[in-house]
């Protein structure tokens, strides 16, 4: 009897969830009224998903797209403080290491300590003036990429998120 309520319970709270899986990403996030593509094939840290960073170490993203479009990178710190760190950059159908050598600027890893998340947006026409600044709880984070998305009005839209771990020197 325990597990079956156990079970009633988890389903109960997937179905106002949804499960994304994909090689090398698992997302756990509300579900979305809009369509996903699956442009976005590969999206994890230089040292592999999960790897540990120190504070002042420069980390990279590799990420691979099926298609051209433009490509947004936002952070969430362990503390929940959302920011964009790249915002709609132009690759082509391919695989990447960001930022690009031409970009002239590294990302390096700063405090405050724990599991870093990293999602990668991707849309098919440039975005606009939205960004992602700010402490969003999950809904509220969905709430402004559906902004996002509307505002750019891009036809074809993807999301991966990645995550690696912030540890002190």
């Amino acid at each position: 009897m325990k597990k079956t309520l156990a079970l009633l319970a988890l389903l109960g709270l997937l179905s106002a969830c949804r499960l994304t899986i994909r090689p090398g990403d698992v997302s756990f996030g509300a579900s979305f009224d809009f369509e996903l593509s699956n442009v976005i094939t590969r999206f994890e840290p230089d040292r592999g998903v999960g790897a540990g960073y120190y504070v002042g170490d420069e980390v990279r993203f590799i990420i691979s797209l099926t298609r051209p479009g433009f490509v947004s990178l936002v952070a969430i710190d362990p503390d929940g403080r959302t920011y964009e760190f790249e915002h709609g950059i132009y690759l082509n159908a391919g695989t990447y290491v960001l930022p690009l050598p031409e970009m002239r600027h590294r990302y390096v890893v700063d405090y405050p300590t724990g599991k870093q998340r990293v999602r990668a947006i991707y849309t098919s026409s440039r975005p606009t003036a939205v960004h992602f600044l700010g402490v969003y709880t999950r809904e509220r984070f969905n709430e402004r990429l559906r902004v996002y998305f509307d505002d750019c009005h891009a036809e074809v839209r993807d999301l991966a998120e990645t995550y690696f771990y912030i540890y002190a020197p």
